[in-house]
């Protein structure tokens, strides 16, 4: 059995850990109620932004965006990835990165190609490890999204898209269902389907003003930033979530070793003193 001084040490030790998982704990609750603040405010406008640009696809017009046409062969396929930047999260970066190789392996064997966009530090750095094509990357987001600062590795996408080079988009991220549960979500970013959305059967057209380029490239442009800015407020949500549920459970796991420690410690110092009884006791004993 360990000493006394061993014990003391290693009880310190875990309570000192314990303050830090716990500190750690109350920040991630504090920023988590913001993340979701942020991601139920951007929910209504993606949503919306998806409908108009669903039912754009049904319509005669004569003129029709890249991102609604779809392609007859798909030979290359682009995949954004979003993780977080720092760990102690749980499995929230595991659970992501893991459906992501699994489709990459899937489409390896269909015989495409997969170009990379990583979002977050630690897609970044498992994208290098496992030698995955990265065309770009954005890593310090920080607590807040900022559209500018996604807008440009999104762009190396969406410009490949553009040019003939991929022939889809898909975007990887961790939905927030609620506090207690986040999912690994996969969704088809480009090219875009009205049918998948649920849109009426049949065309029409619509009136454009000044023109038709002007406006549809206008709304292609603000339906793909807002919903990666969409899937990134959901992500960091599930993050900051993940991260607090973490926490709490190390503090408490770390509470449950301090109480089994210190019983050890109750029995070493008892086993300790009934020693020195015994030797005083068996020395009084042979004295007399």
């Amino acid at each position: 059995m360990a000493g006394s001084k061993e014990i003391r040490t290693k009880i310190k030790s875990v309570e000192n850990t314990r303050k830090i998982t716990k500190a750690m704990e109350m920040v991630a609750a504090s920023k988590m109620r913001k993340a979701q603040d942020r991601m139920r405010a951007s929910r209504p406008y993606a949503e919306k932004i998806r409908n108009v640009a669903a039912h754009l696809s049904f319509a005669n017009s004569e003129y029709k965006h890249p991102f609604l046409i779809k392609r007859d062969v798909v030979k290359n396929v682009g995949l954004i990835v979003l993780s977080s930047d720092k760990g102690l999260c749980g499995g929230l970066n595991t659970n992501v990165l893991r459906m992501s190789i699994n489709q990459m392996k899937t489409w390896e064997t269909e015989g495409k190609k997969i170009a990379v966009t990583a979002i977050g530090n630690k897609g970044f750095s498992f994208m290098n490890r496992m030698s995955a094509d990265v065309k770009s990357h954005v890593i310090g987001l920080g607590d807040v999204p900022h559209m500018e600062t996604l807008i440009g590795a999104i762009k190396v996408m969406l410009d490949a898209y553009t040019s003939g080079e991929i022939d889809q988009v898909y975007i990887c991220y961790t939905k927030f269902i609620n506090t207690m549960k986040q999912e690994p979500t996969m969704e088809m970013l480009l090219p875009l389907s009205g049918e998948k959305l649920g849109s009426p059967n049949g065309s029409w057209d619509y009136i454009y003003e000044p023109d038709a380029v002007l406006v549809i490239d206008q709304l292609m442009t603000r339906y793909t930033e807002s919903l990666v800015y969409n899937a990134v407020a959901e992500n960091m949500a599930s993050e900051q979530s993940s991260r607090m549920v973490a926490m709490k459970s190390a503090s408490d796991n770390a509470k449950e070793v301090i109480a089994d420690l210190k019983l050890v410690y109750n029995k070493a110092r008892q086993a300790a003193i009934t020693k020195e009884i015994s030797e005083i006791v068996g020395g009084a004993a042979a004295v007399s």
